[in-house]
């Protein structure tokens, strides 16, 4: 006899034989059992999630001579005729390649049959997004009103391309991702009646690989139960018939890609090749983990969303601490974009190989979160540094005059300097310190609306008052002071304060120079004796 895939023998042929999916089973038995059955079911979800399956035991169970409680007997007539796809009463139809309006014309003249031997008659359409929308519109009406024996059943894995009318007809079901666990059960109950001997590490990761599909899970575990037939089935076997990578290569590659290691990674990347791992799996496998790294420096997540033995949590709570999170949210970026790149090239080699070039290098990008893991290495690299390596490291990159570095030496000690100086009072006429300071407190503004030359060179200018009707703006930077002393931009600024505040004011320059000392505090006579409190005589 010929050989019947795992995932065909062990299709569940009774409503208690489906796992993950309680919520749409419950609801479906106690219609049948109530006699409260639809005429119009829209199962949705993705592959390998039960839809089909479901499909075909509820077409038998609304025709089966025998049901109990709900679910069909499986022995009469009528249910051994639907498991071996010889009824009449029930029509497969795929909709991917009958998707035309022709096909579903035909549908609607069959409808006018009664089925076979009583019961109901079943169209099951599988993939039904993949109906033209001339299609759709030739089936709405038989779907809103078809004769009291017929069912049909839509099973779609893209829910959004099915039109609202189409919707709004039919019982909606969402079928959900099978968990883990409800899938490494499944798979040890197999294993058991198999005779295949399966650690049950290697179960889990066999489920964990099926992504929420227990049929994707089964053909794995057929896959690599086939590889080693007669043998146990470790968890390093399923890793070499999988071509997959053990959690310590990622954590290998995490911290390499910490140290700036390069090289490194481009050698690993060789041996995983020799080894014969698909690149493809394996920067999907490394967002995964990278995720879960990420999971675990949020700290208090459950072990389930982690989904690993204990020797992994534990590494990935080492790995979690060495890193920043928006370094590891740039390598998750970046690698995503890698993966969407490497389904459609011929050189995923190339590709991956550059991508880890420019993890080891944030410098080569400038998105925010590499200039954050830019930023943040230099942190780490200043914390580093005593404050003799600090000041000599500045010393080392000013230009001659800007600061000795023994003055920076004593900055970085917390040191006092070694003098300071009250600022120099300057007295002025009432009426001259009225106009600065109306000009120091709208400066700001002054600047943003004379032009983008001013705003940029003008910000950290200081003013001081010369003689009436003179004004010196007094620069501490030699690029700002060469754009802004030209003559077109404090002419500029000049006719703005005319114009604006009836200022008729003529405005020079001065660049101060880095061993200069400037602060000076422009006051009135009356204010400055209310601060000495004595006659002040002036000369």
């Amino acid at each position: 006899m010929a050989y019947t895939a795992l995932y065909r023998k062990w299709r569940p042929a009774a409503f208690d034989d489906v796992k993950g999916q309680e919520h749409i089973v419950t609801t479906l038995k106690n219609q049948i059992k109530t006699g409260r059955i639809g005429h119009a079911y829209l199962f949705c979800g993705t592959r390998g999630t039960g839809k089909t399956t479901v499909a075909k035991i509820l077409a038998k169970a609304v025709n089966c001579e025998n049901p109990a409680d709900g679910s069909p007997c499986g022995e009469c007539a009528s249910c051994r005729a639907i498991a071996a796809g010889a009824s009449m009463n029930v029509i497969e139809i795929d909709a991917a390649s009958n998707n035309g309006v022709d096909n579903i014309r035909q549908i609607r003249e069959e409808v006018e049959y009664s089925p076979a031997g009583g019961g109901y008659r079943v169209y099951i359409i599988d993939e039904v997004h993949m109906l033209t929308t001339g299609a759709f519109n030739a089936l709405l009406k038989t779907l809103e009103e078809p004769p009291s024996y017929v069912i049909f059943i839509l099973a779609t894995t893209e829910a959004n391309r099915i039109p609202i009318t189409v919707l709004s007809r039919c019982q909606r079901y969402d079928f959900r991702r099978i968990g883990a666990e409800t899938i490494t059960a499944r798979l040890r109950e197999m294993a058991s009646a198999e005779g295949i001997s399966a650690e049950e590490k290697a179960l889990r990761y066999v489920a964990k690989k099926g992504d929420g599909s227990l049929r994707d899970s089964i053909s794995l575990f057929d896959q690599c139960a086939a590889f080693y037939y007669g043998e146990e089935l470790t968890f390093e076997r399923v890793l070499d018939v999988l071509g997959a990578v053990e959690n310590e290569v990622y954590s290998g590659f995490l911290r390499l890609l910490n140290e700036r290691a390069a090289g490194e990674c481009l050698r690993r990347v060789e041996d995983l090749l020799l080894r014969g791992k698909d690149l493809s799996q394996f920067v999907t496998d490394f967002i995964w983990y990278l995720r879960g790294v990420l999971l675990a420096q949020t700290g208090d997540v459950p072990e389930e969303l982690l989904d690993m033995g204990e020797e992994d949590r534990k590494r990935l709570l080492e790995d979690a601490a060495l890193l920043a999170g928006d370094t590891l949210m740039r390598y998750i970026r970046v690698l995503s974009e890698t993966m969407n790149q490497m389904r459609y090239s011929t050189a995923k080699r190339v590709l991956l190989e550059i991508t880890l070039i420019r993890l080891t290098r944030p410098a080569m990008e400038t998105n925010l979160d590499s200039v954050l893991q830019r930023l943040h290495e230099l942190e780490e690299k200043m914390a580093a540094l005593s404050p003799d390596n600090l000041a000599e490291l500045f010393a080392s990159r000013m230009p001659p005059g800007d600061l000795s570095a023994s003055g920076i030496r004593a900055k970085a000690a917390g040191a006092a300097p070694a003098r300071s100086r009250e600022p120099e009072m300057v007295v002025l006429p009432p009426a001259q310190i009225e106009q600065l300071r109306l000009l120091l407190q709208d400066w700001k503004e002054i600047i943003c609306a004379v032009g983008l030359t001013a705003k940029t060179t003008l910000s950290g200018v200081r003013l001081e008052p010369l003689e009436e009707g003179r004004l010196l703006l007094v620069f501490h930077d030699a690029a700002a002071f060469d754009m802004g002393s030209r003559d077109s931009v404090l002419r500029s600024l000049e006719s703005y304060i005319a114009s604006a505040y009836q200022i008729q004011i003529h405005l020079e320059t001065r660049l101060v120079a880095p061993e200069e000392y400037v602060s000076k505090c422009f006051v009135t006579e009356e204010e400055l004796k209310q601060k000495f409190n004595v006659d002040i005589i002036m000369e």
